[in-house]
């Protein structure tokens, strides 16, 4: 089989996955679109669901892009085995089953089955090698800030950006495969059991194409650059992971001038001001109460952009589609749900315990 026929079937299984929006192509307009999927190709293998759904909004999948290239794909002073096992543990926490599911994979393929298999079925505590479990532990701890709060940070300061870089990405992260990938990575109609055949093949190929080169900053240039937010301020002790939160920043928060009402910013933000990463409620009676407040016509936005946020699992397809019923396009979706997922990431980070006993940096 050529690689060209296996890397078409494979970019048409990637979109496949996307559910709810479609994604662009490559001949989209902006060529930004082309220029990331080539790159997500070359480094993954494949092109990543997760980061291709952004793509109707060319300024979303590059605010992506740079988050992950400059977080998990730059080798930095994270091992690659804590990378992933911060990005399953805290998958596991936001309820992902897709991110949970590759994640694993990945940190399986590391020759950390077991260890794999101790974070996907949220028993952090029992993982054999005693640096992973200590940084899954971490990061499983880190969506709720009493959790967070009680456990020391397994890093010493140099490596904090670096490990609360990926841990606020996957909390955005998260937050956006909930709502548009499906929950398996197989395509619509294909059975649960063709998980088994599917993984090791895609294991491979994202090992294979992990030995390439991924050069510190070189994801930078797809955005202009922009102050680093407050909310990310852990990021400073490295260049280019503050680069890429500010850039990223900045887009989010100017897409969300774009495509949320003011007034559900407004709300979601006030929120999140005392949100303490508890559980808002089994049912979704806490968002029917909060968007009472809202303008009837911006009562969709608000509930989808509080589900986002708070508990995006529980995003369905008539939440999506009451949006729809008021004239949101893919574009606007894509803006709206990529906002309330950093705002609710940088919410999170905000008490990401990353001062310890050791001398760990203050935050």
């Amino acid at each position: 089989m050529s690689g060209t026929f296996m890397r078409s079937v494979l970019r048409s299984l990637s979109f496949a996955q996307v559910r709810r929006i479609s994604p662009a192509r490559r001949d989209a307009a902006d060529p930004r679109v082309a220029a990331i999927y080539r790159e997500m190709e070359r480094v993954f293998g494949v092109i990543s669901p997760p980061v291709a759904l952004h793509s109707p909004s060319p300024d979303m999948l590059a605010a992506s892009w740079v988050m992950n290239y400059e977080t998990m794909l730059v080798p930095g002073l994270l091992d690659p085995a804590a990378k992933q096992a911060i990005a399953t543990a805290v998958s596991v926490g936001n309820t992902c089953p897709y991110c949970v599911t590759i994640h694993g994979m990945l940190l399986r393929g590391l020759d950390h089955a077991q260890d794999a298999d101790a974070i996907q079925g949220d028993r952090p505590g029992t993982v054999t090698d005693p640096a992973v479990r200590a940084i899954s532990e971490w990061a499983r701890a880190s969506g709720r800030a009493d959790t967070a709060a009680e456990h020391e940070p397994p890093f010493p300061a140099e490596h904090a950006a670096e490990a609360v870089g990926v841990a606020t990405w996957f909390h955005y992260l998260n937050r956006m495969v909930n709502v548009f990938v499906r929950d398996a990575p197989l395509p619509p109609m294909a059975p649960t059991a063709a998980l088994r055949v599917a993984l090791p093949i895609l294991s491979r190929r994202m090992r294979s194409a992990s030995r390439n080169e991924a050069a510190p900053g070189a994801s930078l240039d797809l955005l202009p650059t922009a102050p680093l937010p407050p909310a990310f301020s852990w990021a400073a002790g490295d260049p280019n992971i503050a680069e890429a939160f500010g850039r990223a920043g900045g887009a989010v928060e100017a897409a969300g001038r774009r495509s949320v009402p003011a007034t559900v910013r407004e709300l979601v933000l006030a929120e999140l001001a005392d949100w303490d990463g508890q559980p808002k409620g089994l049912s979704r009676a806490w968002v029917e109460e909060a968007v009472r407040a809202l303008p009837a016509e911006d009562r969709p936005a608000g509930r989808l952009a509080l589900l986002t946020a708070f508990a995006s699992y529980q995003v369905d397809d008539k939440v999506v589609g009451a949006v729809r019923d008021g004239g949101a396009t893919d574009t606007a979706l894509v803006e709206l749900v990529s906002w309330s997922s950093l705002a609710a990431a940088g919410r999170v980070s905000g008490w990401m315990r990353i001062v310890g006993r050791s001398g760990v940096l203050e935050h």
